[in-house]
Protein backbone atom coordinates (compact mmCIF):
# COMPACT_ATOMS: atom_id res chain seq x y z
CA UNK A 1 0.00 0.00 0.00
CA UNK A 2 1.07 3.57 0.37
CA UNK A 3 3.24 5.07 2.48
CA UNK A 4 1.89 5.95 5.61
CA UNK A 5 3.27 9.27 6.07
CA UNK A 6 1.75 10.17 2.42
CA UNK A 7 -1.44 9.21 4.50
CA UNK A 8 -1.07 10.87 7.72
CA UNK A 9 -0.25 14.21 9.42
CA UNK A 10 2.19 12.80 11.96
CA UNK A 11 5.98 12.85 11.84
CA UNK A 12 8.38 11.10 14.23
CA UNK A 13 8.49 10.45 17.07
CA UNK A 14 4.93 10.36 16.72
CA UNK A 15 4.14 8.38 13.95
CA UNK A 16 1.66 5.14 15.40
CA UNK A 17 1.07 3.63 12.29
CA UNK A 18 3.17 1.80 9.94
CA UNK A 19 1.13 0.31 7.29
CA UNK A 20 -2.42 0.91 6.27
CA UNK A 21 -3.95 -2.19 5.15
CA UNK A 22 -6.14 -1.46 3.10
CA UNK A 23 -10.37 0.01 2.76
CA UNK A 24 -13.66 -2.13 2.12
CA UNK A 25 -17.44 0.03 2.53
CA UNK A 26 -16.84 1.25 5.92
CA UNK A 27 -14.54 -0.70 7.66
CA UNK A 28 -10.70 -0.30 7.24
CA UNK A 29 -7.37 -2.01 8.67
CA UNK A 30 -3.73 -0.78 10.25
CA UNK A 31 -0.86 -2.42 11.92
CA UNK A 32 1.94 -1.40 13.98
CA UNK A 33 4.58 -2.79 15.89
CA UNK A 34 5.55 -1.70 19.23
CA UNK A 35 8.93 -0.43 19.33
CA UNK A 36 11.49 0.13 22.60
CA UNK A 37 11.73 3.98 21.62
CA UNK A 38 8.95 4.64 21.36
CA UNK A 39 7.46 7.74 23.16
CA UNK A 40 4.63 5.84 24.52
CA UNK A 41 6.31 2.50 25.75
CA UNK A 42 7.57 2.63 29.13
CA UNK A 43 9.02 -0.82 30.78
CA UNK A 44 8.50 -2.50 27.51
CA UNK A 45 4.76 -1.66 27.68
CA UNK A 46 2.46 0.48 25.78
CA UNK A 47 0.59 3.23 27.30
CA UNK A 48 -3.11 3.51 27.07
CA UNK A 49 -2.46 6.96 25.75
CA UNK A 50 -0.71 5.24 22.95
CA UNK A 51 -3.43 2.59 22.40
CA UNK A 52 -5.61 5.63 21.59
CA UNK A 53 -2.95 7.69 19.41
CA UNK A 54 -2.74 4.48 17.35
CA UNK A 55 -6.63 4.19 17.31
CA UNK A 56 -6.78 8.04 15.99
CA UNK A 57 -3.97 7.65 13.34
CA UNK A 58 -5.51 4.57 11.97
CA UNK A 59 -8.50 6.80 11.66
CA UNK A 60 -5.81 9.21 9.79
CA UNK A 61 -4.66 7.23 7.57
CA UNK A 62 -8.07 5.98 6.57
CA UNK A 63 -9.52 9.64 5.64
CA UNK A 64 -6.20 10.23 4.16
CA UNK A 65 -6.33 7.42 1.89
CA UNK A 66 -10.10 8.30 0.73
CA UNK A 67 -9.04 11.71 0.15
CA UNK A 68 -5.60 11.08 -1.65
CA UNK A 69 -7.36 8.16 -3.85
CA UNK A 70 -9.82 11.19 -4.90
CA UNK A 71 -6.79 13.56 -6.10
CA UNK A 72 -7.85 16.02 -2.96
CA UNK A 73 -5.75 17.32 -0.04
CA UNK A 74 -6.27 15.41 3.04
CA UNK A 75 -7.65 17.35 6.08
CA UNK A 76 -6.42 17.45 9.23
CA UNK A 77 -8.76 15.85 12.03
CA UNK A 78 -9.27 15.97 15.37
CA UNK A 79 -10.31 14.00 18.24
CA UNK A 80 -13.97 15.18 19.65
CA UNK A 81 -14.39 12.59 22.17
CA UNK A 82 -13.86 9.09 23.02
CA UNK A 83 -15.89 6.53 25.12
CA UNK A 84 -16.09 3.07 26.21
CA UNK A 85 -12.52 2.96 25.86
CA UNK A 86 -11.83 -0.84 27.08
CA UNK A 87 -8.19 -2.36 27.73
CA UNK A 88 -7.38 -5.96 28.35
CA UNK A 89 -3.82 -6.26 27.95
CA UNK A 90 -0.77 -3.56 27.13
CA UNK A 91 0.77 -4.32 24.03
CA UNK A 92 4.59 -4.87 24.79
CA UNK A 93 7.68 -4.46 22.39
CA UNK A 94 7.85 -6.46 19.55
CA UNK A 95 4.07 -7.10 19.28
CA UNK A 96 2.21 -6.36 16.02
CA UNK A 97 -1.54 -4.68 16.63
CA UNK A 98 -3.82 -4.74 13.88
CA UNK A 99 -6.36 -2.32 14.22
CA UNK A 100 -9.95 -2.15 12.43
CA UNK A 101 -11.84 0.59 12.38
CA UNK A 102 -15.66 0.93 11.59
CA UNK A 103 -17.04 3.76 10.47
CA UNK A 104 -20.37 4.03 12.60
CA UNK A 105 -21.90 7.42 11.41
CA UNK A 106 -20.67 10.66 9.16
CA UNK A 107 -22.29 13.70 9.82
CA UNK A 108 -20.94 16.90 7.89
CA UNK A 109 -17.56 16.99 9.23
CA UNK A 110 -17.82 14.47 11.99
CA UNK A 111 -17.02 10.88 11.69
CA UNK A 112 -17.92 8.55 14.76
CA UNK A 113 -15.94 5.17 14.58
CA UNK A 114 -15.68 2.38 16.51
CA UNK A 115 -12.11 0.33 17.21
CA UNK A 116 -10.79 -2.93 17.56
CA UNK A 117 -7.15 -3.34 18.45
CA UNK A 118 -6.08 -6.64 18.26
CA UNK A 119 -2.27 -8.75 19.31
CA UNK A 120 -2.54 -12.03 17.10
CA UNK A 121 -5.76 -13.03 18.16
CA UNK A 122 -6.83 -11.79 21.42
CA UNK A 123 -8.90 -8.99 21.27
CA UNK A 124 -6.50 -5.75 23.49
CA UNK A 125 -8.49 -2.99 23.08
CA UNK A 126 -11.48 -1.15 21.82
CA UNK A 127 -13.05 1.97 22.11
CA UNK A 128 -15.69 4.55 20.26
CA UNK A 129 -14.31 7.89 18.77
CA UNK A 130 -15.59 10.81 17.56
CA UNK A 131 -13.19 12.81 14.64
CA UNK A 132 -14.06 16.36 13.22
CA UNK A 133 -11.97 17.11 9.89
CA UNK A 134 -11.02 20.51 9.47
CA UNK A 135 -11.99 20.91 5.88
CA UNK A 136 -10.93 24.38 4.47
Amino acid sequence: MDNILDLIPQRAPIVMVDEFLGIEENVSRTRFTVREDNIFVDGNIMSECGLIEHIAQSAAARVGYIFKSKGESIPIGYIGSVNDFAITDHPKTGDVITTTIEVIQEVLSITLIQAHCVVGDKEIATCRMKIFLNQQ
